[in-house]
């Protein structure tokens, strides 16, 4: 056992009163945090993600307010945290052994709902989407900015751009962002779980308060990605919310990878195919160039 395993398995005495045994790499995550799913001398096992630099730390103790703030099913179970020599340390309840989508069910589809249904419900003192997301707009008003990330994807060409760009900056610009409800803004099957009480979310530091649809609108891409229904099957047109989606990902998906998340571009472009499908349909613009036409979900 390395050295710093070594530290944290101190920590993990401290917090659970057992000392760990064994640590095993968990999977997932495009974030350099450290995770171990950690076999403790008692016989249980626990999750533990350890901040390695300072945005990964900051997030860490972010996820810690939420879990201490929210309760319901759709939260894992927190253990303990501790400042640790090497990063913080948040410690969860093992969800190893629940069931991990794709594929999608119908049955699946709805305990997600059915889990964000009991998330906005809550009343919680989370700082609004403007304090941790900034305010100004980083959708269709950057790509006008710049087309060209966008443009090198050849999702879309020039002239559709040119013409289309009008009515989406102004529909996103519909969008309502302030607002009260606890929303956890990156949904996606690599941060759900599910057992039989229901779906479990987890990576919690992009959680504030704001509009409800849009925990339901950012996860709906990646749901289609996966092999499910269409985002307007479950959340109709929904024109604003199908607008801020799709430039969330058109302004981000064809910029250089990020160095210390290299998939994260990989996993935009695949969101932004049925996004911009889905802003394509609920704003009745015209579909793209023949050409580019197969690699939009429209």
């Amino acid at each position: 056992m390395s050295e710093m395993r070594r530290r944290v398995g101190r920590h993990l005495n401290q917090l659970l009163g057992s000392p760990a045994v064994s640590f095993r790499a968990a999977s997932g995550g495009y974030t350099p945090a450290a995770r171990w799913i950690v076999e403790l001398a008692d016989g249980r096992s626990v999750f533990v993600k350890m901040g390695t630099n300072d945005d990964t730390a900051a997030w860490l103790r972010d996820e810690r307010f939420v879990y201490e703030t929210l309760h319901g099913r759709f939260l894992p179970q927190l253990l303990g945290f501790a400042e640790g020599e090497d990063g913080p340390l948040l410690v969860l309840e093992d969800l190893s052994r629940a069931a991990r989508p794709p594929p999608w069910t119908p049955a699946s589809v709805d305990a997600v709902l059915r889990a964000l249904s009991d998330l906005h419900a809550q009343d919680a003192p989370l700082r609004p989407y403007a304090n941790v997301h900034g305010s100004q707009s980083q959708g269709w008003r950057a790509v006008a900015r710049d087309p060209q990330p966008l443009l090198a994807l050849g999702l879309v060409s020039k002239d559709w751009l040119d013409s289309s760009l009008p009515i989406l900056v102004a529909e996103e610009d519909r969008l309502e962002m302030r607002g009260t409800v606890p929303v956890h803004l990156d949904v996606r099957s690599d941060n759900l779980f599910l057992r039989r009480s229901g779906a479990v979310l987890v990576d919690w530091n992009h959680a504030c308060l704001s509009n409800p649809l849009l925990d339901v609108g950012f996860w709906l891409p990646s749901l289609r990605a996966e092999g499910g229904p269409r985002p307007d099957e479950i959340l109709g047109h929904a024109s604003n919310v199908a607008a801020w989606v799709s430039g969330f990902f058109a302004a981000r998906a064809g910029l250089p990878p990020v160095a210390q998340a290299p998939f994260v571009r990989q996993v935009q472009r695949e969101q932004l195919r049925p996004a911009l499908g889905w802003a394509i349909r609920a704003l009745e613009l015209p579909p793209p160039d023949g050409k580019l036409r197969g690699k939009v979900d429209s």
